[in-house]
């Protein structure tokens, strides 16, 4: 079965979990997580967007992420792509380290934000890393230490988290800790770790009953929330995807688009392949990539491949490109 295109638009709320490969391990000690962090805070601050719970565990990483101008899928991309390329070369393996892709669950904020946030910040105790509420105050690897002021990134909004117990930061933090103690019982939560009829109403029960009362909903495998929300969100993704379409050349290849582009910039598609460094070629491959992503939904490791670099020198390029398409559109403001 073919995979569905990511559902995203600016300021939609995610569920982001990551998997090693074959539940594999993607942090082997404290300096792969703190270079994570590091990375995934530049990469929202640059895409504009906000996080409000996350957990690094050994073998796969939860996030709650509102997506900024860029949306979620180029900060994921550039995010992943540098460190699973970091720890390969620090751990001197090779191959894939994630499974697949990234899952991004839309999720109807009125309606999860506080259970999810709690539900993310609660991994740790889930797999007894920690047992009390005091030990998940101090434990680094979640965003949890940073909302009751033990540790600080500046890339979390903590604020609008702690808006939602009360309008005084230390009255508001207590509200917090004790709405996170009363889960600490809480084991997994299926509803929370995906989209669809049965994890929005809450559960198989909760859906024969509906059905037998003549309820009729919308659902959506990616997307977290009741029938009026999914049928929002599907609807506005569908007007766009139109309005998309209406823009784009049908029917275009990657390689049609290379020798397109090849043809207009005067450049031989030898020297596009064969690793030339000049400055018009490496513009020339930032806009190819740039087209293959939007216009063919292709792969940056495929793009890299048929001109000739590797995919960190795509992925790199075609996040050049849209910094500088984001400042000139912000200069003309």
């Amino acid at each position: 079965m073919p995979r569905q295109a990511r559902l995203d638009t600016p300021g939609a709320l995610h569920h982001i979990i990551v998997r090693g490969i074959n539940k594999s391990i993607i942090f082997e000690d404290e300096q792969d997580k703190e270079l994570f962090l590091k990375r995934l805070g530049q990469n929202v601050a640059d895409a504009g967007g906000s996080v409000y719970a996350w957990a690094i565990m050994d073998n796969h990483v939860h996030i709650l992420f509102k997506s900024g101008w860029k949306g979620i899928s180029s900060v994921m991309r550039k995010l992943l792509t540098w460190y699973a390329q970091y720890f390969n070369r620090r751990h001197f393996r090779t191959g894939h380290l994630f499974e697949n892709r990234f899952k991004s669950i839309l999720c109807e904020e009125d309606k999860y934000f506080l259970a999810l946030i709690r539900y993310i910040h609660l991994n740790p105790v889930r797999v007894k890393n920690v047992t009390t509420l005091k030990e998940l105050d101090l434990y680094p690897w979640t965003g949890h230490s940073a909302i009751v002021g033990y540790f600080q990134h500046d890339w979390m909004d903590n604020k609008i988290v702690l808006s939602q117990f009360g309008t005084r930061e230390k009255p508001a933090r207590n509200a917090y800790r004790a709405f996170i103690a009363e889960g600490m019982t809480m084991g997994v939560i299926p509803e929370l770790t995906g989209g669809g009829l049965i994890r929005s109403k809450g559960g198989w029960s909760q859906v024969i009953a509906a059905r037998r009362m003549g309820e009729k909903e919308e659902y959506d495998e990616r997307i977290l929330g009741g029938g009026d929300f999914v049928d929002a969100i599907l609807k506005e993704t569908e007007e766009k995807m139109r309005s998309q379409l209406k823009l784009r050349p049908p029917g275009k290849t990657l390689t049609e688009i290379i020798e397109e582009e090849c043809a207009r910039f005067k450049i031989s598609i030898h020297e596009l392949r064969n690793g030339s460094r000049r400055r018009k070629v490496s513009a020339l491959r930032a806009l190819i990539a740039k087209r293959g992503l939007d216009e063919a939904g292709i792969s940056l490791a495929e793009i890299a491949r048929q001109v000739g670099v590797t995919t960190s020198s795509i992925a790199r390029a075609v996040a050049r490109t849209e910094k500088e398409n984001h400042f000139h559109a912000y200069a003309r403001l």
